[in-house]
């Protein structure tokens, strides 16, 4: 696909010599952006589709449309978000096969864009929803508020801003760092708009263990594709691997067919990974502005709820053993949440999760299936899942509830029953997001890409190269998607790539190095300013 953006990223200390350059700058084709507009109509027609059939088959009746353009606003920037973590992330996929003449730089962004489409697809969940986390619960809980839309807007809106000018510079930020950071600022100026000290708006042991995935990847990425170009010299002998490419040919047809395959990879697992950042967020504003329709899995099978019956049963034993001795009256729902926001048991923990356990049990049971809960009750019930779930999730973490592994096991039980009630995505929903970053990679390519092939090593990328830094990416951003861990294409690839070359004894250029630190150390600081500064201001005018 053609760049549609006129101006060359920064130039390095010194660029590849121009015989073996690959042509990037091809003339602008008209038929690109018929296409690109084509494709853009149709997947804003097939999202307002989706909302219409789902909302429809709740039996919902319409008697305000202000919701639905609340929706609409937040979809586009939660979808812009995705847009332009195309200009950065998916790039990257490209770089190896478009530098060592593998394909022709638009059938390159093509081939990506298709596996990225599938990676999101094919995707768990787990990643999305680890994201969510972060956020304050009490947030959570009124997502569907003036305070919860501030939170979208401001972390969205700031994540955006961030990506966009470091884009520009033509440096291959994170969007992972930047969409984190903007979670943790906004949980932070949460927190200090309500009295609270600033480090109790976010899960620090959340985002400690994401900020170590963020932190080692491409430490990881760095060193693990040293270690496999060095292999590669000593079993495979063959020349031809270790040279740049010879003009503007073609590699062998071997060559070429490892370095598409280690392409595919990376755009697959980039999909898979990448694409659930914004799913959880665009769920979380279905779930605040339409909650008939999507606070709950109504698509859940009658086998399941009859599972929750059962684990809901064995949890509340557990929960209520814990807590005998002491009784809770009224309401529980504010104890457990001040438990969620503090992660502080006190005496009423027990007694009071006891409850909710079993009044969420009860409201299952009493309507039969979660697609007859009724309308007006469905975000209540939604929310009281959710609060358990979190409830249970942190019980666990903590070693000084010294639970036992049967204890542990019942427990993990249940919140995997509200976890399928609560945390799913609609195929439409990973659609949306997969043609919005094949779409920002279609605008934006050309930026990184360039950075990637030409500026952090001080000579042409060998094919040995390419294959071993995409092999590395793949298989570990693969396996934080695994665990549901967000990592950063960017870095780990980027950080290959310098990994061979330093391997190779290529030499690296330094100006692009340290301009990449520099992203890195500084993309999650400012992503908190931003986003923490938006969610002061859209509270107030909200």
């Amino acid at each position: 696909m053609t760049d549609f953006t006129l101006n060359q990223p920064i130039s390095g200390s010194g660029p590849i010599e121009p015989a073996s350059r690959p042509n990037l700058d091809k003339g602008f084709n008209p038929l690109t952006m018929i296409l690109f507009f084509a494709v853009l109509a149709g997947g804003v027609l097939f999202v307002a589709y989706s909302i219409y059939v789902d909302v429809s088959a709740t039996g919902t009746r319409v008697t305000s449309y202000l919701p639905y353009f609340l929706l609409f606003v937040a979809l586009m920037i939660a979808l812009g978000f995705e847009f332009v973590n195309g200009f950065h992330d998916t790039a990257n996929a490209v770089a190896t096969v478009i530098y060592t003449h593998s394909l022709k730089p638009e059938i390159a962004v093509m081939w990506s864009g298709f596996f990225n489409f599938l990676g999101v697809l094919f995707s768990s969940g787990a990643v999305a929803f680890g994201i969510v986390s972060l956020l304050p619960v009490e947030l959570i809980l009124q997502v569907g508020s003036s305070a919860g839309f501030a939170m979208v807007f401001a972390l969205l809106i700031a994540a955006i801003i961030w990506n966009l000018g470091t884009w520009w510079l033509g440096l291959p930020a994170s969007s992972s760092h930047t969409l984190i950071g903007s979670i943790i600022g906004v949980g932070i100026a949460n927190a200090l708009m309500r009295g609270r000290d600033g480090t109790s708006g976010v899960d620090w042991s959340k985002a400690t263990e994401i900020g170590y995935a963020l932190l080692l990847s491409p430490l990881f990425g760095f060193a693990c594709a040293a270690i496999l170009l060095l292999v590669l010299k000593f079993l495979v002998r063959n020349p031809a691997l270790y040279e740049a490419p010879d003009g503007n040919k073609a590699p062998p047809l071997w060559i070429r067919s490892i370095l598409i395959a280690t392409c595919t990879g990376v755009s697959f697992a980039h999909g898979s990974n990448d694409g659930q950042k914004g799913m959880g967020l665009i769920m979380l504003v279905l779930i605040g502005t339409v909650p008939t329709a999507y606070a709950l899995n109504r698509a859940l099978p009658e086998s399941r709820i009859e599972q929750f019956q059962k684990t809901s049963i064995a949890a509340s034993n557990v929960i209520a053993a814990k807590g005998a001795g002491h009784s809770i009256l009224g309401d529980p729902r504010p104890v457990v949440t001040q438990y969620v926001a503090a992660r502080k048991i006190s005496e009423g923990t027990y007694p009071a999760l006891s409850v909710l356990v079993k009044d969420v049990g009860e409201q299952v049971r009493t309507y039969g299936s979660l697609d007859k809960v009724p309308a007006e009750q469905v975000g209540n019930t939604r929310n009281d899942m959710y609060l358990a779930s979190e409830a249970i999730r942190f019980l666990m973490k903590d070693k000084e509830n010294d639970l036992s592994k049967d204890e542990v096991a019942t427990l993990n039980a249940y919140k995997g029953s509200l976890d399928a009630a609560t945390k799913f995505i609609p195929d439409w929903v990973k659609i949306a997001v997969a043609i919005a970053l094949g779409l920002g990679t279609m605008v934006g390519w050309k930026r990184i890409v360039v950075t990637v092939g030409e500026k952090i090593g001080k000579t042409h990328l060998t094919y040995a190269q390419g294959a071993s830094a995409e092999l590395v990416a793949a298989a570990t951003i693969g396996a934080a998607d695994v665990f549901g861990l967000p990592v950063s294409t960017t870095h780990v690839l980027s950080s290959g790539v310098a990994g061979t070359m330093a391997a190779n004894g290529s030499g690296l250029q330094m100006a692009t190095i340290r301009n990449l630190l520099m992203a890195w150390v500084l993309t999650l600081p400012c992503a908190i300013a931003l986003s923490a500064a938006l969610y002061f201001i859209f509270a107030h005018i909200f």
